[in-house]
């Protein structure tokens, strides 16, 4: 050690700091006790250890230069929060030295009201670097509550409003857009529903300090929610809400996947949740269907706990009729799924529990919902890693009266069979059992009959259906009309007899053809088993003579 340094101090077993003690224990009350106790303990080796430094070496460094300068340190919005925690954490407080570092950054502090936005902004930052103790320490609060609310409650547009006053005022605020630009939040709050459109869309779509906001770290955007008091369950405040979810949409953008599944929880989860439960708070009286489901994208990726994603499904699963095929396609976070089929049956099986009292109006929403669930049966259907039970698990979640045809169901299974042809038989029997065969049309029948990705037992049932509906329609057709015009009656019953005539041969063949299939079948399934039972036998025989008789 040379001569001029009598102390040497270890940061975190990073850097050792050769230094005088006189110099450093002048201004570090922590050291000073250190030292002395060591001295009254008869320690030879005077060697200090300091662990969890506030900002490690470069923030003993900053102190250092500051014992060694007299007690002088140019102190800045950048490195003030650094020096603060290395002050109180090494004592330097008036008690051990007049207008110490600590006095000194409390002096700078003091003058935070008159700092500019961007320099709050730059401090706040810099505190993520010492968060455990600027948060101990009281510094966070003093920054936000003291920096940051002021500022934001000056409003420097017109448009804007205090967010700790605003909890109910969704109209000063127009909805914010999604990343693909036409998927936005509507407002029913009667300004804003009585405002022009063109009006409307001059209203900002975000407030002004939102960007700047959105460069924090989550830690701080967490403590800043707490300390305003609207945190997870407490958050009942729009604009605050919009903020959030405007913060996780940048996050999103810049982590590209959140993987929440390697860690406990997100560092992002508790902001995500807290944003799930400022939209349920609101509801769907501040936002439409579509923009509630693009809610769910956004925080579905951080992790949500089941409480808050049961609500936030359920407000979504009851406006379920108003969304589209797109809403739906939400991304898949499992088995390699492309898309989120899970999510879909838990939605569908929310909105019929929610419209099942309501018969009048339910089944017109049923049949809407039907109709989009055909449509998504179709999308998903292609994706090679969609299992049998989630293809029946998304058409079985809704009732027969949503259907009144089951066409789409059908083209959805064969499109999962073109698109599956490695599934065994006994599968696409599985995958059939979706379909009310009453309720297919005559062509989709005539096509299933011919299709030969369908097994021949299932084309021959739904045969028989159609069968007995024809023969209701050629009565039906041809004995109603003689009672509204007997001069119509000769072409009209002739036309349609003919027709049904040749629909119904047709219909016969093609049962005699599946019947004959189904008979080929079945005898082939019979000699195969006979063959299997009589070489079992041999085998056995055989092994009964060779083995040893035990008595």
């Amino acid at each position: 050690m040379p001569k001029h340094c009598d102390m040497q101090i270890n940061i975190d077993g990073q850097q050792i700091f050769l230094l005088k003690e006189k110099v450093m224990s002048k201004y570090c009350g922590k050291l000073k006790r250190i030292l002395n106790h060591q001295k009254r303990c008869n320690v030879t080796k005077l060697g200090i250890r300091i662990n969890n430094f506030p900002g490690g070496p470069d923030g003993f460094e900053l102190v250092s230069r500051f014992c060694y300068n007299n007690g002088n340190i140019p102190i800045t919005v950048a490195n003030v929060p650094l020096l603060y925690c290395c002050a109180i954490y090494l004592g330097m407080a008036e008690g051990v030295f007049s207008n110490n570092l600590l006095q000194q950054t409390e002096t700078f502090l003091d003058r935070i009201s008159q700092w500019k936005w961007h320099d709050i902004i730059e401090s706040l930052m810099n505190c993520e670097h010492v968060y455990a103790y600027a948060d101990c320490y009281g510094l966070l609060e003093r920054i936000i509550v003291g920096g940051v609310l002021p500022k934001i409650n000056q409003t420097p547009n017109s448009s804007d409003v205090s967010f700790i006053n605003s909890c109910s005022s969704p109209s000063s605020y127009s909805s914010p857009e999604s990343t693909s630009g036409n998927k936005r939040f509507s407002s029913s709050s009667n300004k804003l529903a009585n405002t022009p459109e063109k009006i409307r869309s001059t209203l900002p779509s975000k407030a002004w300090w939102f960007d700047d906001l959105a460069t924090l770290p989550p830690k701080i955007i967490e403590k800043l929610f707490q300390f305003l008091g609207a945190y997870k369950t407490d958050n009942n405040n729009l604009v605050l809400t919009r903020f959030l979810l405007h913060y996780l949409r940048k996050a999103t953008q810049k982590t590209r996947v959140v993987d929440c599944k390697n860690s406990s929880e997100s560092e992002y989860a508790a902001l995500a949740e807290t944003a799930a439960y400022g939209v349920i708070f609101v509801g769907k009286e501040t936002f439409s269907c579509r923009g509630l489901f693009w809610v769910i994208r956004i925080v579905s990726g951080f992790g949500l706990s089941k409480g808050c994603r049961t609500e936030l499904e359920r407000l979504i699963g009851g406006v379920l009729e108003q969304a589209t095929l797109d809403d739906l396609l939400v991304s898949g976070h499992d088995m390699g799924v492309y898309y989120d089929v899970n999510l879909v049956i838990r939605l569908v099986k929310l909105f019929v529990d929610i419209n099942g009292s309501d018969e009048g109006v339910s089944l017109q929403k049923l049949k809407r919902v039907g109709r989009l669930i055909d449509k998504y049966l179709k999308e998903i259907s292609p994706d090679q890693n969609l299992k049998i039970s989630k293809f029946l698990g998304v058409a079985e979640c809704l009732p027969d009266i949503a259907r009144d045809s089951f066409d789409g169901v059908y083209r959805a299974i064969d499109i999962y069979l073109e698109s599956h042809p490695m599934i065994t038989f006994e599968e696409r029997s599985r995958l059939c059992r979706c379909l009310n065969y009453i309720k297919l049309s005559f062509e989709a029948s005539k096509d299933l009959a011919k299709n030969p990705r369908i097994p021949p037992r299932i084309a021959m049932q739904a045969l028989i259906s159609q069968q007995s509906k024809i023969a209701t329609l050629d009565y039906d057709e041809t004995e109603t009309p003689r009672k509204k015009n007997p001069y119509q009656l000769v072409l009209y019953k002739e036309g349609k007899r003919n027709s049904f005539s040749k629909e119904k041969k047709d219909m016969t063949l093609n049962m005699d053809k599946m019947q004959w299939k189904v008979v080929e079948l079945e005898e082939l399934c019979k000699e195969m088993n006979s063959k299997m039972v009589n070489r079992n036998a041999l085998f056995n025989h055989a092994r009964a003579r060779s083995s040893p008789r035990l008595c």
